[in-house]
């Protein structure tokens, strides 16, 4: 279970990094209403992580595609993050300073509100969509087998 979480959290990290420079390179970054599409790298990575964990395992337990799906995403959150830290105090400085002016606030605007927010958004879109997508991928005990869990 650790090696597929682990596997596909890197892989999500990877692929929101490469879209972040991407957006970069085509000068897009400066508008956060671009960053929507991290849902979706999230959402195809956690979906694919527990579909691999179901068709591994002969009994899958909602528990534990809760796990796999959750840890895959914090994993990416974890990386990303980092890598946004490095790059916004390494890189780009001005980045964070352009990103907190189109917020319009008007005290005193550190960054780290900024790598904040990014963690804060990865684990709650982790989070939401590990919960979505064990919904539709749990076993339903409307089947006769399923019959017997029922008092």
């Amino acid at each position: 279970m650790f090696k597929i979480y682990s596997r596909y959290g890197v892989i999500i990290a990877v692929v929101l990094i490469a879209y972040f420079l991407l957006l970069k390179l085509l000068g897009l970054h400066q508008y956060p209403v671009l960053s929507a599409a991290n849902g979706v790298i999230y959402g195809a990575g956690i979906l694919l992580a527990i579909k691999k964990y179901k068709a591994e395992g002969a009994n899958f337990q909602y528990e534990k595609g809760f796990e796999v799906g959750f840890l895959c995403g914090g994993i990416a959150t974890v990386l990303f993050t980092i890598f946004m830290s490095l790059y916004i105090f390494e890189l780009d400085t001005e980045f964070a300073h352009n990103i907190l002016d189109s917020w319009n606030m008007n005290f005193n605007k550190g960054t780290l509100i900024l790598i904040i927010s990014i963690a804060m958004m990865g684990i709650s879109t982790s989070l939401v969509l590990t919960l979505a997508f064990m919904q539709l991928l749990k076993d339903s005990w409307n089947t006769p087998e399923g019959k017997r869990n029922t008092m």
